[in-house]
């Protein structure tokens, strides 16, 4: 086998074209190019979205923060209420200050504070010795004019006895009547000044005008005491009627139906611990308060042994005819507004203000008789601005009514 030449090998091998090094990086750019744009545009885009997730957030939270934030309570059902305490003050039966009714110097006194005393005892003793002298200088004028009277009627019927016979003429005797009729006057004015000034004279003493006891006593021997017209009197003794006692409850209105005339009441005091005094609601105002919505009543106490004292602070306790259903909220509930006794519920997410009506007070928390329901959400502290449809969210989780 002959061998070819090796120049005629080398000719008939393929021929390998290399690729130019410009169209390769033309590519290159191109991509490169093109990964920026879409890096460009995607990075707009995430922009755009970022922002308008932050001005919905911002929109929400703006929204959020226009809503009042409260808290919110729920009432407690109380016991059906068979029985009514009420706060009150004892009062003396009669209460009456002592003036003096003449003008002098006080010349003794018998008894002092805390002295029981009858009607018509004796207290004090003042001594006026102008009226003592008025009185003297009054009888004595008295005396003059019922002398001068004896003497004109002793001449009227002289002359009138002369006028029968003609002796006299009619003027002369007309003349004597009159006088008579001068001195009659005369004598009757002088006597009506002696019984003033007896009386005055008589106001020297003072009395007791009723069975009671002293509760002050305002003078001391050789006080001068004035009892002149202009000018304001002074009050000598003070005293009270304690045998029986008044005291004077404001019941408010829901209780009213209960308080009727001739019905039972009873009396309890801090001092009188486990004990109770018993009394009788006496009489009523009959007609409720405007300004308290109560009604004020009047129960009067036995107290012959002077156990009870005017002034006392006292509890009533008053039994109702039927029983009242009520709940408890707390005192920081209460809005106090022109239209009355009012709280806030919150119903539908917005606030309702609710006129109430108050029982008893507890002090931290008040019963309600009429206006809530053991499931409403009271709003606790409520602003003074709030109004009826305020939009409000509960920010605290309500405890639910007892059971």
């Amino acid at each position: 086998m002959s061998r070819q030449p090796a120049s005629e090998f080398q000719e008939r091998l393929p021929v390998t074209v290399e690729p130019r090094p410009t169209t390769s990086r033309r590519h290159l750019a191109f991509l490169a190019l093109g990964v920026v744009a879409g890096a460009l545009g995607l990075g707009i885009v995430s922009g755009i979205r970022g922002r308008s997730v932050a001005d919905t957030t911002l929109r929400q939270a703006t929204a959020a923060a226009a809503i009042l934030p409260v808290n919110v309570v729920a009432p407690q059902p109380g016991a059906p209420t068979q029985e009514i305490r009420l706060p009150g003050r004892t009062q003396a039966f009669t209460d009456t200050p002592i003036f003096a009714r003449t003008s002098g110097y006080v010349k003794r006194w018998y008894f002092d504070i805390g002295a029981h005393v009858k009607q018509g005892q004796l207290l004090a003793e003042i001594e006026s010795p102008e009226v003592d002298q008025q009185l003297q200088q009054a009888r004595a004028d008295l005396a003059t004019a019922q002398a001068n009277l004896r003497q004109a009627q002793i001449t009227a019927n002289r002359w009138s006895a002369l006028l029968q016979s003609d002796a006299v003429s009619r003027q002369e005797t007309d003349q004597a009547l009159s006088a008579l009729s001068a001195m009659k006057a005369t004598a009757e004015s002088n006597a009506a000044n002696v019984r003033r000034l007896e009386q005055l004279q008589g106001f020297e003493k003072i009395y007791a005008p009723f069975d009671g006891v002293i509760t002050a006593r305002n003078v001391d021997i050789g006080v001068l005491v004035d009892a002149g017209a202009n000018t304001p009197g002074r009050e000598l003794f003070h005293m009270a009627a304690i045998q029986t006692l008044r005291v004077f409850v404001a019941v408010p209105e829901v209780y009213s139906r209960g308080t009727r005339p001739g019905t039972p009441a009873t009396l309890t005091l801090d001092e009188f611990p486990g004990r109770s005094f018993g009394g009788m609601l006496a009489r009523t105002a009959n007609a409720i308060d405007l300004t308290s919505r109560t009604l004020l009543i009047e129960v009067d106490v036995d107290n012959p042994r002077g156990e009870l004292l005017p002034g006392a602070y006292v509890f009533v306790h008053l039994k109702l005819p039927g029983q009242v259903a009520s709940v408890t909220i707390p005192a920081s509930t209460l809005l106090f507004r022109a239209e009355g006794l009012q709280v806030a519920v919150v119903r539908n997410d917005e606030a309702q203000l609710v006129p109430v009506t108050i029982g008893r007070d507890y002090g931290a928390t008040v019963e309600v008789v009429s206006g809530l329901q053991a499931g409403d959400q009271v709003i606790v502290s409520p602003s003074d601005s709030l109004t009826s449809g305020t939009r409000v969210r509960i920010a605290n989780a309500p405890a639910g009514p007892a059971r």
